[in-house]
């Protein structure tokens, strides 16, 4: 079936149709278009709906992914996530597919169809206006009949006539012979046209108009394919995103499948344990019989007994659980926490510390690296000009050296593994310590102490950790003072904040009266009355020699 033969009279309409075919391709292309933007949109509400959810840096919902449940929901909102970017991709193929696609291809089929139209109408214009002339040729002739019949006519009359002239016969007889001839080339002239216009009617209907059809046909069998080629590109581009979308799915069942009510239980004992033992049994108190207490050294009981019979004025037995928890952030020591919590938090402010002088010491071997290669090569840079940053990592290292022995200090006291005295020196290389020959018992909260009282049931007379105060007091106690041996320029202001200890501000110059053991301090005096320990890194000192001064660093 061909357009050119079955529709050879429908020009007007085969041109509504093809207007109507190009108006539908660009109202499918609006269709996808709109549909792409609803991926957009839907993709950028996925996105901040996973984004909303997100446990924040720094937060307690950071704190609570150690539970499988909350992993597995982070994991869904990143599966999720990843869902949200199929959608992305789905709409980004559907526009560079599929509506780019069909933009050209409307446009080329615009101008297509103007072409094959415009055509069309120039055949049509020509075999209407070969009709006309036609139509002329055919009016002039019957014209030029008539005229040529009553010149006939009259001539006859004027020749019957017998008062007419011979010479008015011989006019009239004339005027009819040239009538005849106006009609005989009339006569030829339209059968001319008439051939002429047979001959281009069928031209016009047989061979132009079904070639112009023909094409008009193919155009719009193009168009009809593309929609359906895009129809299909339109499920395919939704069915290629299925697999990573099955994959997403597969990850929010799998994270679901991990949850492990057991292990999250497990997890809230590691992070609400305290350490403490439960109470011990009340005992009785019979008044009517002199008082005699047999307290369960495991229980909170025990820590009120003492309390009363204690007399120092800084003791405050407490009951816990039945103190208020402290809302503040608490002493830098975390003894405000029971011993379970306090040793977890120390830990992990001692692995903190160690990586932050893991990367100083990285920073530091890259600078000095870089100063070799400085000294190797001047013309690459001044190697003088690294030793102000190299002294800023060397006093970073040491200060971050001295917070680890300070942590590890208390987390020592927490876990009940005190350091031990070194044969050749009575002080040891952290900042705190306790008494010599003190017992460690780690059974329960009244053997420990803390610096504001707030888990242990009998205190010492002093409420902050002591520094190695012991020692420090026993040297001290010597009769007879040390020799000087030296002097010393102060660095970095530090503040002896225990005993034994002394404060001391930067650039003050002080007395050396025992250099450094190995375990980071060194023994200053500023007057006979005033002595103590400061940190080594914290002082360049020079030592008396027999000739000259030796610096020590």
């Amino acid at each position: 079936m061909s357009w050119g033969t079955e529709l050879w009279d429908q020009f007007d309409n085969l041109e509504k149709h093809t207007h109507w075919g190009i108006e539908f391709v660009e109202r499918y292309t609006k269709f996808v278009k709109e549909r792409s933007e609803i991926e957009v949109n839907y993709a950028k509400q996925i996105r901040n709906l996973s984004k909303k959810y997100q446990p924040k840096k720094n937060s307690k919902e950071e704190e609570e992914n150690k539970y499988s449940s909350c992993r597995a929901f982070l994991t869904t909102l990143n599966e999720l996530n990843d869902y949200a970017g199929q959608h992305e991709v789905i709409a980004e193929n559907l526009t560079s597919q599929i509506i780019s696609e069909l933009t050209r291809f409307v446009q080329d089929l615009k101008a297509e169809r103007k072409s094959h139209f415009h055509d069309g109408r120039k055949a049509q214009q020509h075999i209407e206006n070969s009709w006309k002339q036609l139509e002329m040729s055919k009016r002039r002739f019957e014209r030029d009949c008539k005229e040529a019949d009553r010149a006939q006519q009259y001539f006859e009359k004027m020749d019957a006539d017998i008062n007419v002239t011979k010479a008015d016969v011989e006019k009239a007889r004339q005027q009819a012979q040239l009538r005849h001839q106006m009609a005989e080339d009339s006569k030829n002239e339209y059968t001319s046209c008439l051939q002429k216009f047979n001959q281009e009617q069928n031209e016009h209907y047989y061979t132009l108009i079904p070639h112009i059809f023909q094409k008009i046909q193919d155009m719009e069998e193009r168009r009809i394919e593309k929609v359906g080629e895009s129809m299909k590109m339109f499920a395919e581009i939704d069915r290629q995103v299925l697999p990573i979308v099955g994959k997403c799915l597969d990850g929010m069942t799998k994270s679901a499948e991990s949850v492990e009510p057991k292990l999250d239980s497990n997890q809230v004992i590691e992070s609400y344990k305290s350490g403490f033992e439960p109470p011990g049994d009340v005992e009785f108190e019979d008044y009517s019989q002199p008082m005699k207490r047999t307290a369960s050294e495991n229980s909170l009981s025990n820590s009120r007994g003492e309390g009363k019979d204690k007399p120092s004025g800084k003791s405050k037995p407490k009951l816990w659980p039945f103190i208020k928890k402290n809302k503040g952030s608490g002493p830098e020591d975390c003894s405000h926490l029971p011993p379970e919590q306090r040793r977890k938090k120390l830990q992990a402010k001692v692995d903190d510390l160690n990586k932050e002088i893991q990367k100083e010491v990285d920073q530091r071997e890259a600078l000095t690296k870089m100063k070799d290669v400085y000294l190797k090569n001047p013309q690459m840079g001044d190697p003088n000009s690294v030793d102000p940053r190299l002294s800023e990592i060397s006093h970073n290292i040491e200060r971050l050296k001295l917070e680890v022995q300070k942590f590890d200090a208390w987390l020592a006291e927490v876990e009940g593994r005190l350091p031990l005295r070194n044969d050749q020196s009575k002080r040891q290389s952290g900042l705190y310590d306790t008494q010599n020959n003190a017992p460690v018992n780690n059974n329960c909260a009244q053997d420990r102490e803390s610096p504001d009282g707030s888990y242990t049931e009998e205190q010492n007379s002093e409420t902050q950790i002591k520094a190695p105060s012991t020692e420090f007091d026993d040297e001290f106690d010597e009769e007879d003072p040390l020799p000087i041996i030296g002097t010393c320029k102060v660095l970095y202001p530090f503040e002896g904040q225990n005993e034994g200890t002394m404060s001391v501000a930067e650039g003050e110059m002080l007395y050396v009266i025992e250099e450094d053991k190995g375990d980071g301090w060194t023994r200053v005096r500023r007057s006979e009355e005033e002595e103590g320990y400061v940190p080594t890194s914290y002082v360049e000192v020079f030592l008396e020699i027999t000739k000259g001064a030796m610096t020590y660093i």
